[in-house]
């Protein structure tokens, strides 16, 4: 799938506003790519794709899962919020040809992050955080150090999103701890 293909594909699938983010994400996640040496094709094509079925209904995610239980894994047992990566990943996989387990895992791991990240897997998960319309407190701290420290970014970026999901009183995805662990203990062995 080319990024022309995808483009075509999400843009009837969001609301302006998730569009609007959606091709922000990938302007950063371009910038991280070049930055950091990933290959910027795949940084747009996973931002493009990240969260095509972010506006899906409950119902349709579920039956996504259900098509694909091999693939969902454990999806509906996780935090309702983190469903749209793993159904855009599905999607992308088995309705869109994408093939590239590399855009597969960054579109998948784009809400929670794993343990052992890879690049791509890293840039999509900032680049989601940091896109031109965020105006979180920190995000402009969180833009620059991206840009110097990409691993140290991530820390932060894990921590605060856990720590913001606590706060509102939401459910954590064991995943996102397990990923601010590792990248913890990563950073602390440097």
């Amino acid at each position: 799938m080319t990024c022309e293909q995808a483009k075509q594909l999400v843009k009837p699938r969001l609301g302006h506003k998730r569009w609007t983010h959606t091709k922000n994400v990938k302007t950063m996640a371009v910038q991280l790519a070049k930055r950091w040496g990933a290959d910027p094709e795949k940084a747009a094509l996973a931002a493009l794709l990240h969260d095509s079925a972010k506006e899906l209904p409950r119902e349709a995610l579920l039956q996504i899962f259900a098509d694909n239980a091999i693939i969902a894994e454990n999806a509906p047992a996780r935090p309702a919020a983190i469903w749209h990566g793993i159904a855009a990943a599905i999607l992308a996989q088995t309705q869109w040809g994408v093939t590239d387990p590399e855009v597969l895992s960054a579109i998948r791991c784009h809400t929670t992050g794993k343990p052992d990240m890879s690049l791509l897997d890293k840039i999509l998960y900032l680049a989601d955080m940091t896109s031109a319309e965020r105006d979180w407190p920190g995000v402009e701290e969180l833009r620059a150090l991206q840009m110097q420290d990409l691993d140290a970014a991530l820390c932060q970026a894990l921590k605060q999103s856990i720590d913001f999901v606590q706060e509102k009183g939401g459910t954590l995805d064991p995943e996102s701890v397990a990923a601010y662990e590792y990248q913890k203990a990563r950073l602390a062995r440097r």
